[in-house]
């Protein structure tokens, strides 16, 4: 619909549409700018006014032979001294942005509305993000307001190819999201894909901002293996573009969305990049032996202890005495189960209160439970290690997928003993095997199909100058003179 030449006309028609007399929020006032009758439209909350008094006090001195029928050119770009201002004659438009927070202004005898950008939105400060901490580094953390974070990002790389391409998610929603990548570098292929899924989403609106739009952009799958890697962290989102990733940002949500990833992302952290290259390395191997751990310790106990008799000497020891009251492998899933209890009570408990329930939880629960006789010492100290290494793992999405598989074989092992602690880690590898990750890139890679230098930067922190390495599907294919960089 295009915007009216008759004044009256357009008000009582946008006075309906948002409801003005409902809405408490909805904003109409009404002044006069050159004789004429003038009127703006806002939603409380979203305006700075300061900006607003200041541009209404200018408006208020324009003379009547400054406004030009039908257009509003001459009082925009002579009469308006604010950098974020525009006009259009679409009602769409109009609608849109006031509903974004914008201001709008209609002019009597002129069929345009100026659409001036002084929104301003509740945020708080960047802090740095509870899941991605570091011992050195930067303290800064993405926000909600989609600005901020793309601002956090040119901070950190002053490229003129970095571009941040905007679109609008939801039908009622209208969601912005943000496509961020560095043109030179990142595979077009790639980005075409991920813009034409945005363009093709059909939704309402975004209520989980970006893991409801991971589903959309990489489908329904029951796969719990994740396959897209969320960060908090402005600078690793950076390090990522300039590897020639893709960085997807929602409005209204601080986790940002990077695309497209293998398995090994989910093993690194920036604290390795934060720490001298020798210690970097320890803390790797460190971590991929905590992955490990949390995945087959309580599994592979439960076998040797249902094959004790085929045990060497020296591995004796393993195994309990007496069982207790109940079975190893319900007293494993037991614990499986309680490990999450306390992870989703210490979600929902107040901060104040959450080392009282990790004492109560972790101390005197396991202490009672085998006093009684429900559990053995042994399976609640394996329980506690497998615990850590799921806690010490950098992606809680991938630690989760993880979790899922570990309480499987343990399953398997507990009920079919050798064959069934086979059968599950045969499961584990052709899951892995048989995820691809955003645009068909195989999810083992560089280890399938292999590529030493690649996976020599993967198990090694390289010291910063010799990182110089960037897998081919991140590349862009026509005139590539960018520098490789493979360093997944």
């Amino acid at each position: 619909m295009k915007v009216s030449s008759k004044f009256q006309e357009n008000i009582e028609y946008l006075s309906n549409k948002l409801g003005l007399e409902e809405s408490f929020d909805v904003i109409k006032k009404d002044i006069v700018i050159g004789g004429k009758k003038s009127a703006i439209f806002f939603i409380d909350g979203f305006v700075k006014d300061e900006v607003m008094i200041w541009i209404l006090s200018i408006l208020q001195q324009v003379d009547r032979d400054e406004i030009v029928p039908n257009t509003l050119n001459k009082l925009l770009n002579k009469n308006i001294p604010y950098i974020e201002c525009d006009y259009t004659d679409n009602m769409d438009d109009v609608e849109f942005a006031i509903m974004s927070g914008s201001v709008a202004l209609f002019v009597e005898g002129v069929n345009e509305c100026i659409i001036i950008d002084a929104r301003t939105y509740p945020a708080r400060g960047p802090e740095e993000p509870d899941l991605e901490r570091v011992t050195r580094g930067p303290r800064d953390g993405f926000v909600e307001t989609i600005v901020f974070n793309t601002a956090l990002i040119r901070r950190r790389i002053r490229d003129p190819n970095l571009r941040f391409e905007m679109f609008k998610v939801g039908d009622r929603s209208q969601t912005d999201v943000v496509v961020s990548y560095i043109k030179d570098i990142t595979n077009t292929d790639l980005i075409n894909s991920i813009k034409k899924k945005l363009q093709e989403i059909k939704t309402d609106s975004l209520l989980m901002g970006e893991k409801s739009l991971e589903e959309f952009i990489l489908g329904r799958s029951w796969n719990p293996f994740p396959q897209a890697k969320f960060t908090e962290r402005p600078d690793v989102a950076a390090a990522h573009l300039l590897e020639g990733h893709i960085v997807v940002m929602v409005d209204t949500t601080p986790s940002v969305m990077i695309l497209p990833v293998t398995l090994f992302h989910f093993t690194q952290h920036a604290e390795d990049y934060y720490n001298n290259p020798t210690v970097g390395t320890y803390m790797r191997w460190v971590r991929f032996l905590a992955i490990t751990i949390s995945y087959v310790l309580s599994a592979l106990w439960l076998l040797l202890v249902f094959n004790k008799e085929y045990l060497p000497h020296a591995l004796k020891f393993i195994g309990p005495e007496k069982t207790g009251e109940i079975p190893l492998l319900i007293q494993f899933i037991v614990l499986e189960i309680g490990l999450d209890f306390l992870r989703i009570a210490s979600i929902h408990t107040p901060n104040a209160l959450t080392t009282s329930l990790g004492i109560i939880g972790a101390l005197l629960l396991s202490d009672f439970a085998v006093k009684v006789g429900w559990f053995i010492p042994e399976t609640v100290l394996y329980g506690a290690i497998v615990g850590i290494g799921m806690f010490a793992t950098p992606s809680i999405e991938f630690s989760l997928a993880i979790r899922i598989f570990r309480l499987i074989l343990i399953i398997l092992t507990g009920i079919f003993d050798i064959y069934g602690f086979t059968i599950g880690i045969l499961l584990f590898v052709i899951v892995l095997f048989r995820t691809k990750s955003f645009g068909g890139i195989n999810y083992l890679w560089p280890l399938i199909p292999f590529n030493w230098k690649a996976l020599n930067t993967v198990l090694m922190r390289k010291p910063i100058p010799e990182v110089r390495l960037r897998p081919d599907f991140l590349r862009v294919k026509d005139n590539d003179t960018s520098p490789p960089n493979e360093n997944a």
